[in-house]
């Protein structure tokens, strides 16, 4: 039985990855480091900003330190706002998704985006009060592939949902557009839906379900994966 839906950020909601993709080539560039938009895709893109840092530096052999970490993260951040205030491109079908399941089931955000990314976007918008709970990259100490987002954002709708009782791991539907993000969704024992936004679907095949956009997706849809 479907109970919650939990959706990715980046790549699923609002249509930024190759801005992303930009702003890590450019951060990682002014340290000496180069980034093609082949590795990014392929390797980079389920990881969360300190991750997706973390693996640029320790593949070239550079110093890591939490400071420089939190530096890096800082100036992307800072680059994001002024790259993203104009143009949050809202993926098709997504709109009229939430709004079909906020009616009935409580949604949550699991991203490794930064929280103020997801907030100022959701709000612009106009979706930020479709969702009971949002955990961001600040949230977790693991980011995807680890379980640990998926299960903090269901113990964040459990500690808001007022009826029905304690919600399972197995009765949540996640959606994503990463390896990473379906292999944490496995982990945490949630099924998981994959959308091709990103990746085409036979590097999505892990997934209970593949679609080529959230167009595709109805409550029913989502409610079958879990009967």
């Amino acid at each position: 039985m479907l109970r919650a839906v939990i959706f990715d950020f980046n790549g699923i909601i609002v249509d930024d990855e190759p801005i992303h993709f930009l702003l890590f080539r450019r951060v990682l560039g002014e340290e000496g480091v180069t980034l093609t938009e082949e590795d990014y895709y392929e390797r980079y893109l389920g990881f969360d900003d300190r991750g997706a840092f973390i693996t640029g530096l320790q593949e070239n052999n550079r110093p890591i330190s939490d400071a420089k970490l939190d530096e890096l993260i800082r100036r992307k951040a800072g680059y994001y706002q002024d790259a993203i205030r104009d143009h949050a491109a809202i993926f098709p079908g997504v709109k009229s998704l939430l709004a079909e399941l906020s009616r009935l089931l409580p949604l949550a955000v699991a991203s490794g985006a930064l929280r103020h990314e997801i907030e100022t976007i959701l709000t612009a918008a106009g979706l930020h009060d479709c969702f009971q709970a949002i955990v961001s990259a600040e949230d977790v100490k693991n980011g995807k592939p680890e379980p640990e987002i998926f299960l903090k954002a269901l113990l964040a709708l459990n500690g808001r949902e007022k009826t029905g009782g304690f919600i399972q791991a197995s009765e949540c539907v996640v959606i994503e557009d990463s390896k990473e993000g379906i292999h944490g969704a496995l982990r945490a024992g949630m099924k998981c839906l994959a959308v091709t936004n990103s990746h085409p679907a036979e590097l999505l095949h892990e997934a209970h379900a593949v679609v080529d956009s959230l167009e595709e997706v109805t409550l029913p849809f989502l409610q079958q994966l879990c009967a």
